[in-house]
């Protein structure tokens, strides 16, 4: 195909963004609208990269190959797989809702001598962010990949510390203090992991002359790469910290709970529901790709982390006063899973951990606009200052209970699917593992549904008791994501159908089979 399609799913919100920020400041609406309308047009791109892609087909396709560094062997190389696919397909479905549902949350404010930095700012940088995932989910040359694995950390900073949540219980010095620290924060933590990575792709191209994939896959494949094993495994390690960081994955996860929090609902979606997939989808391509033996030689150490995550992630989440951080700490539990999913090296394991990927985007996008929306009509974060709200508003409390139901993996909703088939897949090969992490699932429900006591049931309190339900708009967010949780909880196959012949090229990267059942099947 001529048409540089996947270039133009990334230029296109790079270029929205462009225009969205030269919007002059007195005409705000229309940067929204212009935003929400880019965001629109690469989701209609997306569909397209959809309908192209053949599963069955060859391993990377509607690829775009141009020299960019020759000295360095650097190429502007670009290609899909199923796994890629569905995650782009996620960003580009996510974006609009996110757009919509931060509609007022840039709007200029005057509180005290600070105000609200101009409206297409806050747009003009959700779409950077767009770009450069969708870009570091196409890439399949490792420095272009690294280029925008980095990049997407500088507007992401600025969503985080210059349009933050306004609701603090101590006020906008306060608020605007804990913004600067929670933004600093995140971007040291991926910083380091980043330079660290650095070193560790630098390292590569000295070892395989190259960036490509491909290239270094062929060079494998016949024998023409020599790379020691102390060497692979540290290079390993090099990706893997870095991709542990962002995704994020415990003890490197610290940045995340800061970031959610201080965050307005749309951003925080942004942060686990787009931009930390990539880091687990990272593991899938590179560590698994470019180095197979370390990472079989890691598994065993990298299990223990995910469950950590899981159980340590969910215990926290239990105890949180803060709507935000609860929702920030079930998120690590969460990517636990999908970390042991992805070293579990079984085909049901990867299977469910990229299907998990998908899904816990909807779901968590689904919970956390909604607990945005509550968030904006009583102006405070905390558990304790609502109460009763299933009756002055039960559409809202309705929407999100079911939010909440789908994060505790509720059959029926779509995240119960892929957390069954990640236990499935980790049961077969290291049963220990598996049996300490479905605590997770009992943790999920304790915090889900103290949660949705604490705040919706129970005496209404008076700051809530004149609280509107969910306007036109909100339902426009949330009823979409709602349909979506539950039809791939009924029905996931057309997304299992993409990443399936995916998982089993990379099984066959690390030259993994799925272990043979104890009991024969009857004849």
């Amino acid at each position: 195909m001529s048409f540089p399609l996947l270039t133009a799913t990334a230029a296109l919100p790079a270029l929205g963004a462009v225009a969205t920020a030269a919007v002059p400041a007195a005409r705000r609406t229309a940067a929204k609208w212009l935003a929400l309308l880019v965001s629109l047009a690469t989701l209609a791109l997306a569909v397209v990269v959809l309908v192209r892609f053949d599963p069955d087909g060859a391993r990377y396709q509607l690829t775009e190959s141009h020299a960019w560094i020759k000295a360095f062997g650097v190429r502007y190389e670009l290609g899909v797989d199923g796994i890629a696919v569905a995650l782009i397909a996620l960003t580009a479905l996510l974006i609009p809702f996110i757009v919509l549902a931060g509609w007022h949350d840039a709007d200029p404010l005057e509180t005290g001598s600070r105000r609200w930095r101009p409206t297409q700012g806050f747009f003009a940088l959700i779409l950077a962010v767009e770009a450069m995932v969708i870009i570091s989910f196409e890439a399949t040359d490792v420095f272009v990949f690294y280029i925008f694995f980095e990049a997407m950390l500088i507007p992401m900073y600025f969503l985080i510390g210059g349009f933050g949540d306004r609701a603090h219980e101590h006020g906008e010095e306060a608020a605007a203090t804990q913004r600067s620290y929670a933004a600093v924060k995140f971007l040291l933590y991926n910083l380091v992991g980043g330079l660290i990575m650095l070193a560790a792709v630098i390292g590569l191209y000295v070892v395989a002359g190259n960036f490509s994939l491909a290239e270094i896959a062929q060079a494998r494949a016949n024998g023409t790469l020599h790379m020691a094993t102390s060497t692979e495994r540290w290079l390993f390690l090099g990706f893997f910290f870095a991709f542990a960081v962002k995704a994020p994955l415990w003890p490197l996860h610290t940045w995340l709970p800061n970031a959610m929090q201080e965050s307005t609902a749309p951003v925080a979606v942004l942060i686990t529901a787009v931009v930390d997939k990539v880091g687990t989808f990272a593991m899938l391509r590179f560590c698994l790709q470019l180095f197979p033996e370390a990472s079989k030689w890691a598994t065993p150490v990298i299990l223990v982390l995910a469950v950590i995550s899981i159980v340590y992630g969910a215990l926290l989440a239990v105890g949180q006063r803060d709507i935000k951080r609860l929702v920030a700490y079930a998120s690590i539990s969460h990517f636990g899973f999908i970390v042991l999913g992805i070293f579990a090296m079984t085909s049901q394991g990867q299977s469910g951990a990229t299907l998990y990927m998908v899904n816990h985007g909807i779901s968590t996008a689904a919970l956390m606009l909604v607990a945005g929306f509550l968030i904006s009509r009583r102006g405070s974060r905390l558990i304790a200052d609502y109460g009763g709200v299933q009756k002055v508003a039960p559409v809202l409390a309705g929407t999100f209970l079911i939010g909440g139901l789908a994060t505790l993996s509720l059959p029926g909703l779509a995240p119960f699917v892929s957390e069954f088939l990640v236990l499935v897949g980790t049961f077969t090969r290291y049963p220990a593992i598996g049996v300490v992490a479905t605590f997770g699932i009992v943790l999920a429900a304790l915090y889900t549904l103290v949660l949705y006591q604490r705040t919706m049931t129970g005496p209404v309190k008076p700051e809530v008791s004149a609280m509107p339900d969910l306007r036109a708009r909100e339902l426009v967010v949330v009823a979409p994501l709602i349909v979506l949780l539950i039809f791939l909880g009924v029905y996931p196959k057309p997304v299992t159908d993409i990443v399936n012949p995916a998982v089993k090229q990379t099984m066959s990267d690390v030259q993994k089979k799925d272990p043979k059942p104890e009991v024969e099947a009857a004849k």
